[in-house]
């Protein structure tokens, strides 16, 4: 069809294939998951940062690996000048630890703690809690190498799913070495792997020469099946490595956050030392992550800056939403209450045309003082204002009619008792202000 000679009827514009929109009924989950990260992300004393969603595409190429499946594949990347060009972002960690030294806030701070909400892009294929445009909310410690701070970034993705009162989660940790003792484990693999080339599927079979690692990732059947039969790279971690993962692993259980020793675990970023981990959840299917991250300490150092530990996670918001979702699909009388989003305290029903004036300058005068209020604007009868407000859940309902307004009266119903009342209506705010909590 050719668009530009179409009648107007003749199509409808859709969403970009890949994104979604977040419609009113379903903010109140995004609002509730975006609080509890604030809320868990201010307590532990990160600060937000936001960076730009497009960088200059030589960041992303320098941090997540040349080799990768994101940059060879995945990016949504623009020419920018004859010799430059642009990438919406894919991830966030690059990002940050670019203003990190941009700005050379190291030289004033050098151990700095950071959190970010927003929207990233990846040319990947569609699916259930998986899109094109995604939105994560992450959070970066910059600028020191303690196993428990790992600790600690693991402790605060898992405190803010208990916020939103998400069962049934669960974490996996692995270590992946350092450059003194993952080379030595990526040759054995590899040499092991080689083996099986054959029977991988062709995306592993491309692997074996670019990063091996992913390989252990990958979700194929013959590929894993092929996968627990390697070594394990907790075999061949240096001293250093072992100290570390061990102080990771007594931290957990010392706070209490049980957790899973996956030898398979890796991450698809190149940037990754130490210490990587999950939380998935098992409603989502095979790629349950809703949360990965782990300990990057040479990314600072491969960005020019100095060489200065680093650890951060991100949490894949629509993936959890879609987990918490499923968990409470039993509950669907919870869901339907809390997808309606806040509720005013207040309704105002006008009757007649000329109260509608007075009506709304109490409307006003209500919301001016932190009182939540709402008003008809389409004109309707009574009756369906009536209903509006018993749909709403409001706690009160101001009724102004020809009567009330000759008077300079209100009547004032609380809706929990039916109990009636009259007011001068100079005298409105006051007894709203002298109410027991009104919703705000």
């Amino acid at each position: 069809m050719n668009v530009n000679t179409a009648k107007k009827t003749d199509y409808v514009f859709k969403a970009p294939r890949g994104t979604e929109d977040v419609l009113p009924e379903k903010w109140a989950l995004w609002r509730k998951l975006e609080e509890a990260g604030r809320k868990e992300f201010e307590l532990c004393g990160y600060y937000e940062i936001r960076t730009p969603i497009f960088e200059d595409t030589r960041l992303f190429v320098r941090s997540i690996g040349e080799a990768t499946d994101i940059v060879e594949k995945e990016m949504y990347t623009f020419a920018d000048s004859e010799d430059s060009s642009i990438t919406l972002r894919p991830e966030s960690t690059a990002p940050v630890m670019r203003a990190y030294l941009e700005y050379e806030l190291h030289k004033t701070k050098k151990f700095q703690k950071f959190y970010y909400i927003g929207p990233q892009f990846r040319k990947e294929r569609p699916q259930a809690g998986r899109l094109r445009q995604f939105h994560q909310m992450g959070l970066e410690a910059v600028g020191a190498s303690d196993p428990l701070l790992d600790v600690e970034t693991i402790s605060v993705a898992t405190r803010i799913f208990d916020r939103i009162d998400l069962k049934g989660y669960q974490v996996k940790i692995n270590s992946i070495g350092c450059e003194k003792c993952r080379p030595v484990f990526r040759s054995i693999l590899k040499e092991k792997l080689c083996e099986h080339e054959k029977a991988l599927c062709e995306l592993c079979q491309s692997r074996l020469n670019r990063n091996v690692f992913r390989i252990l990732d990958c979700k194929n059947e013959k590929c894993k099946t092929i996968s627990h039969h390697m070594p394990s790279i907790n075999d061949y971690l240096c001293g250093e490595c072992q100290t570390h993962a061990k102080t990771v692993r007594e931290a957990l259980l010392e706070i209490g956050i049980p957790y899973i020793v996956d030898a398979h675990l890796v991450r698809g970023l190149d940037y990754y030392t130490k210490t990587v981990y999950e939380i998935t959840h098992s409603s989502l299917g095979a790629r349950d992550a809703i949360c990965a991250g782990g300990r990057y300490d040479n990314l600072i150092s491969d960005l020019g800056g100095p060489s200065i530990g680093s650890v951060g996670f991100a949490i894949g918001m629509e993936a959890t939403i879609l987990a918490l979702e499923n968990v409470t699909a039993k509950k669907n009388k919870l869901i339907n209450q809390e997808v309606c989003g806040p509720s005013p305290a207040v309704y105002i029903v006008s009757i007649g045309e000329e109260t509608r004036k007075q009506c709304f300058s109490l409307l006003n005068l209500l919301r001016r003082s932190n009182i939540s209020a709402d008003f008809d604007y389409e004109g309707r009868s009574p009756k369906a204002q009536m209903r509006t407000a018993n749909k709403l859940g409001v706690k009160y309902v101001i009724v102004l009619g020809p009567d009330e307004l000759a008077r300079g009266d209100v009547k004032i119903k609380i809706m929990e008792t039916s109990e009636e009342i009259s007011l001068k209506q100079n005298e409105v705010l006051k007894w709203f202000l002298n109410r027991q909590s009104p919703q705000t």
